[in-house]
């Protein structure tokens, strides 16, 4: 790496950490304030969104530059090693190309759509926009940088950000001449509403067949946003519009800050301080250790909200004690381990339910209570047939040592705490769910690094460089895929597709069937978060259409997915557990198809008997 590359990279990943940090401080310093003098930080709730707006961007450049976006990336899988590179060409080349046209938007739409006397605290609003044309351009310019093309091919990547702009003329005339745009010009950027109106169809298939060859899934949203709105006879800097609407929402604050926490937990050693604590006081049990693993991998899930993160970083320490000191067989502990992965998604403070919550506005309190019952249901289920099996091959239990379990206990005791502080404040309406979010980072801040000092204050920014591609992958999926959602509903595709459905499909029942069918299916090709942000904005009509109630919508939606990431031949899990365990792909999919089994009959209850999600409602 050249010493003036290392220099600007660090700079960017400080200026990313600083807005993250601002992210973390400025909802505590509001809580403090309303709490202690009933007063709040003037301005706050704008100065968050656009500190969440500047940490998408930064993030999402970060990512790129890391070639850590979310992708589906099937193809990767399943082709020869020669045709991997040519892939990697086109994708690149793909996404340098899109983007670029997005970049170009977001120039427009700050010069034209934003008012350079809109404050934000004392900074106008149009500085903290300028993100988004500046951002995109440098993502642009990383995608066509990593396109490993050699010789006279190295043009490619320069002609793919040059049609980027020559398709961006619509954009770019805005920039120039505002809504004052010459006849000739006119003529010209209405030429290409025609032409995309031609070419939608295949250009929409040529992006289908690129997500599932790698490209990231928000270049994909992007391109299909812009393509599909140029066709409708729309303004593609709607785009970027989007972007600004969708990375200012209070409601999404919450994610950065909760997958921060979860980055410092699974970075410390609370994992081993709760592992050692819940085998002290369950390993007296048949299938004690599988009560610990369970509640432990639901534990990690819940904060970061991705399940690859619990089996990357407890997968080792967990299998490690099932199968070389308790001595449950390999095939076992492997499947366990793989489908607990996700299975923490329905707890609070669960991302994916949050921002299912804030998709369908549906009260995220609401949410919270009607992934209980569901969610323990999943949790018993795994435990009974692990009980089962303990009991079946004889696995010897421990005796109980109350000293033993006492001093585990006294070492875990702010891990176990957490959970409890955090729902409490939430609950009693003391803390907003922003606030929430700052709690969790604050208090794992102090008792990772200040009380326990698992993490030196040196290493903290590993933490934050870890964290910051999930960030970034997931906050730039949720940018676009608010354009794309913008397309849907402008278009009254929720509407003809609720009219259609009613046509074909009269019973309720029968509904729900295919929508499990179509879920398994999303929740194999997709990430939790592309599913929700893309697929539960077209869901929720026809969830209300056959009268069913918006918070079971929303856990059957959620439960489908976890499911899905188990599901042969494309879920995501097995993937991470077959990188993770160094197992053959094939043996993973055996591995897990007795759990996959057990999950599968939780969805069918979950989805036909209601009152699991809702019955917790009727009391808050």
């Amino acid at each position: 790496m050249h010493k003036k590359q290392s220099i600007l990279w660090t700079i960017e990943g400080g200026i990313c950490y600083f807005f993250l940090v601002a992210l973390a401080l400025l909802p505590m310093a509001e809580a403090v304030a309303r709490l202690c003098f009933r007063t709040g930080v003037p301005d706050s709730s704008n100065l968050m969104v656009h500190c969440l707006l500047v940490l998408g961007l930064l993030s999402g450049m970060i990512t790129t530059r890391n070639g850590e976006h979310l992708s589906i990336a099937l193809a990767q899988y399943f082709l020869r090693d020669q045709l991997k590179k040519p892939l990697l060409i086109v994708t690149s080349l793909l996404s340098a190309f899109v983007v670029t046209i997005i970049a170009w938007c977001g120039a427009s739409f700050v010069s034209i759509a934003l008012s350079p006397w809109q404050m934000i605290g004392f900074i106008p609003d149009q500085v903290f926009a300028l993100i988004i044309p500046l951002g995109y351009g440098i993502i642009a310019f990383r995608f066509a940088r990593m396109t490993p093309v050699t010789g006279a091919a190295r043009c490619l990547p320069v002609l793919a950000i040059v049609l980027g702009t020559v398709c961006s003329l619509p954009a770019i005339a805005k920039l120039i001449w505002g809504f004052d745009v010459p006849d000739r010009v006119y003529d010209l950027t209405d030429a290409f509403v025609t032409l995309a109106m031609y070419v939608k169809v295949p250009a929409v298939i040529i992006l289908l067949l690129a997500a599932l060859a790698g490209t990231p899934l928000f270049v994909i949203m992007g391109g299909m946003a812009l393509i599909l709105i140029q066709a409708s006879g729309g303004e593609i800097d709607v785009v970027a519009n989007q972007v600004y609407t969708g990375l200012t929402q209070n409601s999404f604050i919450a994610i950065p800050l909760f997958t921060l926490a979860g980055f410092f937990l699974s970075e410390s050693k609370a994992g081993e301080r709760l592992v050692l604590t819940f085998r002290s006081l369950f390993s007296w049990l048949p299938g004690g250790m599988i009560i610990a693993t369970v509640v432990i991998c639901a534990f990690f899930t819940s904060f970061t909200g991705a399940s690859g993160v619990t089996i990357l970083a407890l997968g080792g320490i967990l299998y490690t004690i099932l199968s070389d000191h308790v001595q449950y067989p390999e095939k076992f502990s492997i499947g366990l381990l793989t489908s607990v992965g996700s299975i923490g998604l329905l707890f609070p403070p669960s991302l994916p339910i949050i921002l299912v919550g804030a998709k369908t506005r549906t009260n995220i309190i609401h949410m919270f209570v009607g992934g209980i019952f569901p969610g323990l249901l999943l949790v018993l289920a795994v435990i009974v047939f692990g009980i089962i099996i303990s009991i079946k091959i004889k696995i010897p239990v421990e005796p109980f040592e109350p000293k033993k379990a006492l001093s585990a206990l006294k070492h875990s005791v702010l891990e176990i705490l957490l959970p409890l502080v955090l729902i409490a404040g939430y609950f009693s309406g003391i803390l907003s769910l922003i606030e929430i979010g700052a709690v969790a980072v604050v208090y794992v801040f102090v008792a990772e690094v200040l009380i326990h000092r698992d993490i030196r204050i040196r290493d903290v920014p590993q933490v934050f460089r870890k964290a910051i591609p999930i960030i970034g992958g997931v906050l730039s999926i949720l940018a676009l895929s608010q354009a794309l959602s913008y397309y849907i509903v402008d278009t009254q595709v929720p509407e003809n597709l609720v009219r259609w459905m009613q046509n074909a499909i009269h019973s309720k029942y029968l509904f729900l069937l295919l929508l499990n069918l179509a879920l398994l299916v999303v929740g194999c090709l997709m990430d939790i978060f592309s599913a929700i942000l893309v697929v539960l904005p077209l869901v929720a009509p026809l969830g209300i259409a056959y009268g069913i109630d918006p918070v079971h919508l929303g856990i059957i939606f959620i439960t489908n997915l976890e499911v899905g990431f188990l599901t042969p031949p494309v879920g995501m899990n097995l993937f991470l557990a077959s990188y993770r365990f160094k197992r053959s792909f094939v043996d993973i999919c055996r591995y897990v198809f007795p759990f996959l089994f057990i999950q599968m009959v939780v969805v069918i209850l979950v989805t036909y008997v209601p009152w699991l999600s809702t019955y917790l409602i009727r009391f808050f």
